[in-house]
């Protein structure tokens, strides 16, 4: 006897099969578009530096202070590829925490720009307050290995629950402020360079895995002050090279 009662297996997969193509297309723009946290003390340019990342640099006048929340930028491409960047507050807050947890877990990112400025970083002055305020160097120095310590922590931590590879790049900024040791104070932020910020970056590489964490360390230059010794085509020549490491980095190219 021929069995009238309607078939719902078709019915059925729909749902999986919108799932699974929800998944692919989740892929792609992922793949296509890597969301990176941009990290590192306040003062040592983040905000200005993915304004030029992402296109929208306004000129060479003073940088605002940096937003008390995090930031979102997206860079697109005419190649239909960009990045997703996420702008962590560098103020020690409990907004800065809640956007460590989000970027470092709650939502993990596909690499890191860390930023730090050999010391040079601007001085903010106490929450509540506008301006800059004259900061030691040595105290810059210290804030600045301080905020590592912190970040570097969570980076470990997600790059060893993570299946793929995360990268990181250490974004040595300012350098228009020692246009003649930059290739000195590049080597002090790197891997085995026995300065205590190297020592952490070891101590990192060696918590995360040399294989689950890529490290890069490369000099920019993103405000140009008056009279500056690095000219604005150094100044793009460096953003350029950092550019060319992130596609590489992303698979992009």
């Amino acid at each position: 006897m021929t069995d009238l009662r309607p078939r719902r297996t078709g019915l059925r997969a729909v749902p999986a099969a919108f799932g699974r193509g929800r998944e692919r297309l989740t892929g792609v723009f992922q793949h296509r578009y890597p969301t990176v946290a941009v990290t590192g003390m306040t003062g040592v340019g983040k905000s200005e530096l993915v304004d030029h990342l992402s296109g929208r640099a306004q000129g060479d006048g003073v940088p605002d202070a940096g937003s008390a929340v995090m930031e979102r930028r997206t860079r697109r491409s005419r190649r239909l590829r960009g990045f997703r960047f996420r702008v962590v507050p560098g103020e020690n807050a409990a907004t800065r925490l809640g956007a460590l947890d989000e970027v470092f877990h709650d939502d993990p990112v596909d690499g890191v720009l860390h930023v730090v400025a050999n010391g040079y970083a601007t001085g903010r002055r106490p929450a509540g307050t506008t301006g800059t305020v004259e900061v030691a160097r040595e105290e810059q120095l210290a804030r600045e290995l301080e905020d590592w310590t912190v970040t570097s922590h969570r980076i470990a931590s997600m790059a060893v629950r993570r299946g793929t590879p995360t990268w990181l790049v250490v974004v040595v900024t300012k350098v228009d402020l020692y246009p003649d040791e930059v290739d000195e104070v590049v080597r002090s932020y790197s891997p085995g360079s026995g300065t205590p910020f190297g020592d952490r970056l070891d101590e990192l590489r060696a918590l995360a895995g040399g294989a689950k964490l890529s490290v890069d360390v490369l000099p920019v230059c993103s405000h140009l002050a008056d009279g500056s010794p690095v000219t604005p085509k150094q100044r793009d020549a460096y953003l350029a090279a950092l550019e060319a490491r992130m596609s590489q980095l992303a698979g992009h190219v």
